[in-house]
């Protein structure tokens, strides 16, 4: 135990939390890779590699939950957010296809997603912004928000849509929470959800000829609204004949018959049947996998998990005492919640084809890694922005301060060995000291009481004890 609350600091519930998560990640990722598994040298092959990438994001909170939470201001640095925008502006030009996206690069022999690097940044940059609201106008502080977020969410819309409108919804809700003027807010969701509905009616009505000399995704982001809103079934059944899935609806009618055939308790992990038919098992639709084979009971248990890390990142922001750490987890919080809602939703068919990942669940790289970064950012705030699980430093404190004989600060009464305070009221300890050069008494930091009575008893070689 003592090796534990050395080693884990910080919120315990959220270690409880994240321990949960990996573990369900390392089950049905190594149950949902059955097809990779088939193509590589030996079975182990992919769960090897999310388990290195899950080894490498574990060591990560380790570190950043013991770097105090005033550092990760240093997201919002201008050296950090030109590296972020010059990444971004090389994915069309230099990007790496994996999948069929042209999302990843590949940079000194490392493949990673510069999305995932910049919704961490941009998270960073707003907390920042907002927590100087003695720098800026309500005014001033909404346009220095709204125009970092247009340009990063821009950038990657050109890649990965659906990335860039859940961080803009992060950071929407963000300035909500931050108190930006409602007003101002509103209207400028206003214009751009006008927009938006602009956008996709030209979809539909511009002509072919046309929309062929558009980009490939705006060809995928029509091909899902049509087959979203399309009241067809999206299963033809024929008495005297097979049923045909293998249209454009395959991966959300395999989905379904996951979800369907997944009972109250499940299959049991490793007894899943369309691990082998759905083509993104182990990321986009892995939460249908997780209720084929733990049933309704554990797809509960993992939704749970999510709604507890939101629920507590929301306790931890209300006991920070500064602006930075408070927006700062917050925004980590809702990225991680709002992105696992995000992918469940789509599992279960209420939402279009997102191709989000389930956060530290689903089988990746980049992901992977920065949704533990989130998980050491809120560690991070939890201990130093909150105080919340630094109780043993404090005791470890005053168990030294009782092995070398010095009693604890008293509160002007006698103690039971007779002996009494001081007649100045300064809360005096035994020796006839004060707690503290001050006089402040217990408006002082108890930890800086406890060091300076260390301080005195090493210093000084006599004491007078007064009755």
């Amino acid at each position: 135990m003592d090796l534990a609350s050395k080693l884990f600091k910080g919120d315990r519930v959220i270690w409880v939390i994240f321990m949960f998560l990996c573990l369900i990640s390392a089950i049905e990722v190594f149950s949902a890779t059955s097809t990779l598994a088939y193509k590589s040298v030996t079975h182990w092959d992919p769960i090897v590699r999310h388990g290195s990438f899950m080894l490498g994001g574990f060591v990560l909170v380790l570190l950043m939950h013991n770097v105090p939470c005033r550092f990760y201001a240093l997201l919002a640095g201008g050296a950090f957010l030109s590296v972020v925008l010059l990444l971004l502006l090389f994915v069309p030009g230099l990007a790496v296809v994996i999948n069929g996206e042209p999302r990843w690069l590949n940079l000194f022999g490392f493949t990673f997603q510069p999305s995932e690097i910049a919704k961490i940044t941009l998270i960073g940059y707003t907390a920042f912004v907002m927590s100087k609201q003695n720098w800026f106008t309500d005014k001033q502080m909404f346009w220095w928000i709204e125009g970092g977020t247009l340009v990063i969410c821009g950038l990657i819309f050109t890649t990965n849509g659906s990335t860039a409108i859940l961080l803009f919804c992060i950071i929407q809700m963000m300035a909500f929470f931050g108190q930006i003027s409602f007003a101002r807010l509103a209207k400028f969701w206003g214009i751009l959800i006008a927009a938006g509905a602009l956008m996709v009616g030209l979809l539909f009505v511009t002509p072919e000829s046309v929309m062929k000399y558009m980009p490939d995704r705006v060809h995928t982001w029509k091909a899902r609204i049509e087959r979203f809103t399309d009241p067809t079934p999206p299963v033809q059944f024929e008495p005297g004949k097979a049923v045909n899935i293998d249209g454009d609806d395959y991966q959300v009618v395999h989905g379904k018959i996951a979800i369907a055939s997944g009972g109250i308790w499940g299959k049991f992990p490793g007894h899943g049947q369309q691990r082998d038919f759905l083509p993104q098992a182990y990321s986009d639709f892995i939460y249908a996998i997780i209720i084929e084979e733990m049933g309704i009971a554990g797809g509960i248990f993992v939704l749970f998990l999510y709604i507890a890390l939101l629920v507590r990142v929301g306790m931890i922001a209300r006991r920070c005492d500064k602006l930075f750490p408070k927006f700062l987890v917050l925004g980590c919080g809702l990225l991680l919640g709002v992105q696992a809602l995000t992918n469940m939703a789509v599992a279960v068919d209420l939402i279009p084809v997102t191709g989000q990942p389930l956060p530290l669940i689903s089988r990746g790289g980049t992901s992977t890694v920065i949704s533990c970064a989130y998980i050491g950012i809120i560690l991070s705030v939890s201990r130093f922005g909150a105080n919340m699980g630094n109780e043993d430093d404090t005791d470890a404190l005053a168990s030294d301060e009782n092995s070398m004989g010095i009693e604890p600060e008293t509160d002007g009464h006698p103690s039971e060995n007779g002996s009494a305070p001081v007649e100045n009221g300064t809360g005096a300890t035994e020796n006839g000291t004060g707690a503290t050069e001050n006089g402040t008494g217990a408006d002082s930091n108890p930890l800086e009481a406890i060091a300076e009575l260390k301080e005195e008893t090493r210093t000084e070689t006599t004491t007078e004890t007064k009755i």
